[in-house]
Parts: C-alpha cells; structure tokens; sequence
C-alpha cells in the first residue's frame, strides 16, 4: 500500500496541475494502461482546479493497493451550496478573474464523475470533500 499527501494552496494558479502531473506519474510507474491513465489525469485535475479556484486551500491523498487508485480531496471551505446544481454541466461559481484565465466553465464535477469508477462528495461551509477511485483490476468505466 502506498500513500501520498500533497498540500493544496487556495488560488494558486501557477502550480495548477502539478499535483495531477505527479499522480498520472505514479499511475503510469503502476502499469495502467493507456486509457486509464487518461481518466485518472482529467478526473484528479479537475479536482486540483475546482480546489484552487473554490476552497479556501486544502490536501490531496493518494491511496494505491493491490485493486484500487483512491484519491481524497479535502478542502477547508466555503463547501458547495448546492451539490445537485454544482452536478449540472456548465453551473459555475468561478470568479470573474478565474474564467478569464480560462478555467471555472461548470465541466469540473460532471467531467470527474464521468471518469471515475466510483464518486464520493460530501460538502459543507466547512469544508468540502471529493473521495474518486478507479479500479486496478479489470478497469472500467
């Protein structure tokens, strides 16, 4: 079993995808294939910018055995006020400033659950969380 924390700084545009870069490492160093690779990139990065854009900052742990990539995103607030509504392709709360730079277009969470074989999000004005996973063996979606 293996565990990685990574630490995630609230509106820190410049690191934006290095936190996924280094988890599609880890994921090719496992011997997934090609396709599952691909879906566990967009899934983590989406994450990684919805936390940048949304939270108030927060970590990431990646969690690999034998049969499952688990991925954990925390966050420190504001929490998503309507979970149900933040599912709906194209809803976004990003700010003006996060859109103009490209980023906030309402795809992150449809794009993540569509990637992922399984898609657990709690939220509160706590604090958010987003647990994904993708199995190892016999990989599907």
């Amino acid at each position: 079993m293996m565990i990685k924390t990574y630490d995630l700084e609230a509106n820190d545009f410049t690191a934006a995808g290095s936190i996924s870069s280094d988890i599609k490492k880890i994921a090719k160093s496992y011997g997934m294939s090609v396709e599952m690779i691909r879906r566990v990139a967009v899934a983590c990065y989406e994450a990684e910018i919805n936390m940048i854009i949304h939270s108030h900052g927060g970590q990431i742990q990646l969690n690999v055995d034998d049969d499952w990539f688990t991925i954990v995103f925390r966050d420190t607030g504001p929490g998503i006020e309507d979970l149900e509504l933040a599912m709906q392709p194209g809803w976004t709360t990003a700010s003006v400033d996060a859109q103009s730079m490209g980023f906030g277009a309402g795809m992150g969470l449809p794009n993540i659950k569509k990637n992922v074989d399984t898609f657990e999000l709690l939220s509160s004005p706590k604090g958010t969380l987003l647990r994904i996973g993708f199995r190892q063996k016999g990989e599907s979606v």
